[in-house]
């Protein structure tokens, strides 16, 4: 059999046993996690955000102990701007997606916070074991965070929760037969990613494309399919708080936990290439702040941001393409985005705040008069 057909059969069989896991894993972590009594944003956020990533995870873990860091960082990089621009332009266009105002207050900025990381750690070229100890440790602290700040949530949230998980008590129970759904699909997890890697590497050195390019499409976008079909689903069942949750928690646990973890496990750290400084990593960065002005105006992702999120992913992955096989017209897409599509966004977005926050100042005096006028 020729070797690039086969290293695209690896490809095609790596995702479908990556997708199995990632499903068991989420399954099993989620049954337990409701025995916790955890509301349905904070799983959202954790368990089934940290479980969808678990192929992240395997990949960018195999590919560092490969030294292959190219396509571990792009993994990473790749993931989190797929998640945001088309998991949740998708998801939106599908249904407009209500968003939390904790999401807005607290765990966007920590997404924010831990894009602008990569590039202070990696800006000596490399992301070191210390760099990744303290990336590490800060999923650590976040996870720790959301669980107890769920455990002191009002009665509210338990109704709710238990309105969205009517049947946690008997999926809890089954503490076994869970168990051993997260133990197959870690198994499956670390199987898939070998049969992914594997046929990634072939297929970059026989087209002649660097490995930062397929991890930033092939591979970014397939370690995601858990993400598609878990925010798809839970926006398409009216679980909103889960399907954006599992993006916001998915980028957050991709840079500290996956980028933390593999910089630590590779004897070198992760290398962190030119290309990536200068265009991918930052293109990262302003997905991740583009989502706060998004999220706050009237807490609600509409199709039409939705359409945009989706745009911009055709975007930049054409940028990628034509870039990755030296089209002319690579400049002139570059110098679009960044001459005029970005910036025409970016007032368009300064605009829409300004807008919400003006509404809500004249909401707010219009009842202080009437509560003025209903006292006398």
């Amino acid at each position: 059999m020729d070797d690039t057909l086969l290293a695209w059969l690896k490809i095609l069989f790596g995702f479908v046993v990556l997708v199995s896991g990632g499903e068991l894993l989420v399954r099993g972590a989620s049954r337990l996690a409701t025995a916790l009594r955890i509301s349905p944003l904070v799983i959202g956020l954790t368990v089934v955000a940290f479980g969808t990533s678990a192929p992240e995870l395997a990949v960018s873990v195999q590919a560092a102990l490969a030294g292959s860091g190219d396509l571990a960082m792009g993994n990473v990089v790749g993931s989190n701007i797929f998640n945001v621009l088309f998991i949740l332009g998708l998801s939106a266009i599908i249904v407009p997606l209500a968003v939390s105002s904790q999401l807005i207050r607290w765990d966007v900025p920590v997404m924010i916070v831990a894009s602008l990381l990569v590039p202070v750690f990696g800006w000596d070229g490399d992301i070191n074991r210390f760099e990744g100890a303290i990336l590490f440790c800060g999923i650590v602290a976040y996870t720790v965070w959301c669980v107890r700040k769920s455990r002191r949530e009002n009665r509210a949230v338990h109704a709710e929760f238990a309105q969205e998980w009517p049947k946690a008590s008997d999926h809890s129970r089954k503490w076994i037969s869970n168990l051993v759904l997260i133990v197959v699909g870690l198994i499956l997890l670390g199987g898939g990613s070998r049969l992914l890697i594997d046929g990634s590497v072939t297929i970059a050195e026989s087209l002649g494309v660097s490995e930062l390019v397929i991890g930033l499409t092939i591979v970014a976008a397939g370690t995601s399919l858990p993400e598609v079909v878990t925010s798809l689903v839970a926006a398409m069942r009216g679980e909103r708080d889960i399907a954006v949750g599992n993006v916001v928690g998915s980028n957050i646990f991709n840079i500290l936990s996956v980028l933390g973890l593999s910089s630590v496990i590779a004897p070198g750290g992760i290398e962190v290439s030119a290309a990536a400084l200068q265009f991918d990593i930052p293109v990262m960065i302003a997905v991740a702040v583009a989502c706060l002005p998004i999220f706050f105006t009237g807490h609600v992702i509409s199709r039409w941001e939705g359409g945009l999120f989706f745009f911009y992913y055709l975007a930049y992955t054409t940028y990628l393409l034509l870039n990755a096989t030296n089209n002319d017209l690579r400049y002139i897409m570059r110098d679009a985005m960044l001459g005029f599509i970005i910036p025409l966004t970016s007032v368009t977005l300064v605009v829409m705040v300004r807008r919400s926050f003006q509404q809500r100042n004249s909401f707010s005096s219009e009842r202080k008069l009437r509560e003025v006028g209903d006292s006398k």
